[in-house]
């Protein structure tokens, strides 16, 4: 019931509220709409304020603190893309290209979830630790350069298999595809560090670590005061084009649909429970296993539509914003906090410590 409790509170609060008026308008086929310029500058001032106090918080608490984070996000993030891969191709039964376009979407991060996770915890009275923020960054390309990396590998075992078949007769053509094919990581490796989410979030990071506490005070009331503010009128157009994308939930199929519901909530469970392993704080486990519960909705489609240009971007791009998104920021956030509440007791947390360092 403490669950249903703080799922209904969430709901209330004015983020949610204006996330479900945004769909609301969408499907009374309203014709508001955000304008384009502030819909540019918004998702920018969100990374800006969230590299910002990520990088303050690295001042304060040194790198080698948050080296051990960094490298667990990693591997479960990894880890993660490659069961995502399995269940879809196997379980699934989508393509090659589907199933990992789909997997390094839901194994990569979504900063907008993360934005809403920060407000989460804030309106809970309970903060995190803000070197999340340089997880967050890292994260962004990992998922999509690994999916690259095996999904160039699938092609080129499928077209050394054609040469084969053809013998020693002309495969000039398949050469051609397979350099082609061969490029491509690359260039995903370029436009995932060179993209302007990650430039302006690793850029505030290291301007954030450069300032401190006593620089950024000038500005406190930019980041810090209007950033919940900011939320509230970016979740009006994350509402409306979710809205626009319900009509299309059908269109993925059941399987899907369960999946961008039973992925997530596995991936950020998982999070929470090794986050508190590690020694990470109450809220601090629930902003990273919401790191590996996110997908990502804008990062994906301008990465995924270059370098796997064969998988359906209906599939990976509906499913991350028509059903995980709103899944994540009504109903897993609140869950993944009364875990992390229930293990960080005294009791299960030494009990967490003792069993971590046995496995170690």
């Amino acid at each position: 019931m403490e669950i249903l409790s703080l799922i209904q509170s969430n709901l209330l609060t004015p983020i949610i509220l204006f996330f479900l008026f945004g769909i609301i308008a969408a499907r009374i086929k309203s014709d508001l709409k955000i304008p384009e310029a502030i819909s540019e500058f918004l998702p920018i001032y969100l990374l800006a304020a969230i590299g910002l106090h990520g990088g303050i918080e690295m001042r304060n608490t040194g790198f080698e603190n948050m080296l051990v984070p960094m490298l667990v996000a990693i591997g479960l993030s990894l880890l993660f893309t490659l069961n995502h891969y399995q269940i879809l191709r196997r379980l699934g039964k989508f393509n090659i290209f589907d199933s990992y376009a789909l997997a390094s979407t839901y194994g990569a991060v979504g900063a907008v979830t993360f934005s809403v996770g920060l407000s989460f915890l804030k309106n809970q009275g309970v903060t995190s630790e803000g070197y999340l923020a340089a997880v967050l960054a890292v994260l962004e390309p990992v998922a999509f350069i690994l999916a690259i990396f095996l999904t160039n590998m699938a092609v080129s075992k499928q077209i050394r298999a054609k040469k084969q078949s053809l013998g020693s007769g002309d495969s000039s053509d398949i050469d051609v595809g397979l350099q082609e094919t061969k490029t491509k990581l690359s260039q995903v490796l370029h436009e995932s560090i060179t993209g302007k989410a990650i430039v302006i979030l690793l850029g505030s990071i290291v301007i954030g670590y450069i300032i401190g506490e006593s620089g950024f005070d000038s500005i406190r009331i930019v980041f810090d005061e209007m950033f919940t503010g900011a939320i509230v009128i970016f979740m009006i157009e994350m509402g409306i084009i979710a809205g626009q994308r319900l009509g299309d939930i059908k269109k993925v199929g059941l399987f899907l649909t369960a999946f961008a519901v039973i992925m997530p909530t596995f991936n950020g469970i998982i999070g929470v429970l090794v986050a508190t392993a590690i020694g990470l704080s109450l809220g601090g486990a629930v902003m990273f296993g919401l790191l590996l519960a996110s997908a990502s909705f804008i990062a994906a489609p301008a990465v995924l539509r270059h370098t796997i240009p064969q998988a359906n971007p209906s599939l990976y791009i509906t499913s991350a914003l028509g059903i995980t998104f709103p899944y994540n920021i009504i109903v897993l956030l609140p869950i993944m906090f009364m875990i992390s509440t229930l293990v960080h007791g005294q009791g299960s947390i030494d009990l967490f410590h003792s069993v971590f360092e046995g496995i170690l």
